[in-house]
């Protein structure tokens, strides 16, 4: 009986994996809580937590599941990371804010990760400088004469990156670390390459599109966002024209699909955070090659929300005819007058419209319409109407919100059931769409901002 309790232990060990220990003293932290927590691609997720003693001392378990990285975190809010690389870890310090009092006293991936943490920076600031001095002597007519310091800043700089990839190359290839410091030296240098280091701009692209979004190392690891900022960052601030930079950005997107097609899950975890992304910083031309990349991938499942909202590019991209919006359920017209209602979208006499998607219920439309109204009467001098499109199912609550607006505002109480919202491929509030007469569809804008600027620039501007 012993025997058999034995052996069904060690087979439960190895199916689980045995529980590796973060111990430690903080010693500002007496009876408070520290927790430990992981990532999984663009989330965190708990590992481990526990009460610090009455002398500081603590102790977290993680496992073999959790290999890659995570932060400790305690009282103060601010995080320490560790790699999770299945070694026992020992840190001391006063308190995790307290950096500077912060050491690893065990876990050898732990100590290089301190070491090489504290002493890339110093470099990184030390090459900047040398650069920035390189430049002085090579440009400026009162030193270029001066061929000495220019090798000698040359020979600086080159010792500075010796000294660097030694650093990294003397560290074994089978360790976490051996593949998490150069994937962070990456993510981290983009803004200093594209200030100081343009000649670079190139290889560190290449070297994102190296990246494999379905390696479980980087999903782990907690750059997995990061990671796609700043590679879209770099193509965006390279110093190209913004045509070269959407031809860049479909390139980059299509070796990332390469092998994102083959893990569903994080093929739409990734289509769907870059493509906000891209949104957000108005980058439409790519954030609809994506989408219309996305939906034609026959070999993945789009998950369903995603689907629609990605479906919006396709059915009702930039050149598009909009759909007519009859105008027979209730609505509000101010400045027409009874015998000349429009009865639809077509009706309507101006050269632009904008029709806004939004509710009542939606927190960002209670700051967005609002805003529309504040622009309305310069946007109606230039010739540009606004339909609003109420997602409301009570009519009196539709009455209420719109009722104040100084434009067309039309409600079928259907919700997301509406004919209207469906047709026009609607999936989240609020969202815009600007039509010519022809109701050809001209911009998709992402916020009122960006549509009175194009107001301004287009119309204000152009009438001059």
């Amino acid at each position: 009986m012993k025997k058999t309790i034995l052996a069904f232990a060690w087979i439960l060990l190895s199916f689980v994996g045995i529980a590796q220990t973060i111990s430690g003293n903080l010693s500002l932290f007496a009876n408070q809580e520290i927790k430990l927590e992981g990532f999984n691609g663009l989330k965190t997720y708990p590992i481990s937590s526990s009460k610090i003693d009455v002398n500081g001392y603590f102790q977290l378990s993680y496992s073999k599941a959790d290999y890659g990285v995570g932060y400790l975190m305690s009282a103060d809010e601010k995080p320490l990371f560790v790699i999770l690389s299945g070694e026992d870890i020992e840190i001391v310090g006063e308190a995790l804010s307290y950096t500077e009092t912060i050491k690893v006293t065990k876990g050898q991936e732990n100590l290089w990760f301190e070491q090489y943490a504290k002493e890339h920076p110093r470099r990184e600031q030390a090459l900047s400088a040398w650069i920035y001095l390189e430049k002085i002597y090579s440009v400026d007519s009162l030193f270029s004469v001066q061929k000495t310091p220019v090798q000698a800043i040359q020979k600086e700089k080159q010792r500075i990156r010796n000294e660097d990839a030694a650093f990294l190359a003397e560290i074994p290839k089978n360790s976490y670390v051996s593949w998490f410091l150069p994937t962070r030296k990456l993510v981290s240098s983009v803004s200093s390459v594209a200030q100081y280091r343009t000649k670079e701009i190139p290889g560190t692209i290449d070297a994102f599109r190296a990246l494999d979004y379905t390696d479980l190392r980087l999903y782990k690891s907690g750059l997995f966002k990061d990671a796609i900022e700043s590679h879209f960052w770099l193509l965006e601030n390279s110093g190209r024209s913004l045509d070269s930079v959407f031809i860049e950005m479909k390139l980059s997107i299509d070796v990332m699909f390469e092998k994102l097609v083959l893990d569903e899950a994080k093929l739409n975890e990734v289509t769907d955070y870059l493509f906000d992304l891209l949104e957000k910083h108005s980058l439409f031309q790519a954030s609809e090659y994506l989408a219309i990349k996305a939906l034609n991938e026959t070999s993945c499942t789009i998950n369903t929300d995603l689907a629609k909202q990605l479906e919006t590019y396709r059915a009702m991209k930039k050149g598009k005819t909009a759909p007519n919006i009859e105008f027979n359920e209730a609505y509000f017209a101010p400045g027409y007058t009874v015998g000349n209602l429009p009865k639809n979208l077509s009706d309507l006499k101006t050269k632009y419209t904008v029709v806004v998607f939004g509710a009542s219920w939606c927190p960002k439309c209670t700051e967005e319409l609002p805003e529309i109204v504040k622009h309305y009467s310069k946007w109606k001098t230039q010739g540009v109407e606004v339909v609003f499109v109420s997602l409301d199912e009570d009519e009196k609550l539709f009455r209420s919100f719109a009722g104040t607006f100084p434009f067309i505002s039309i409600c079928d109480f259907k919700k997301w059931n509406s004919p209207i919202v469906n047709s026009y491929y609607v999936f989240g509030t609020p969202t815009m769409f600007l039509l010519d007469e022809k109701r050809e569809i001209l911009l998709r804008p992402n916020s009122v901002k960006q549509m009175d600027a194009w107001v301004d620039w287009y119309l204000v501007q152009g009438n001059k």
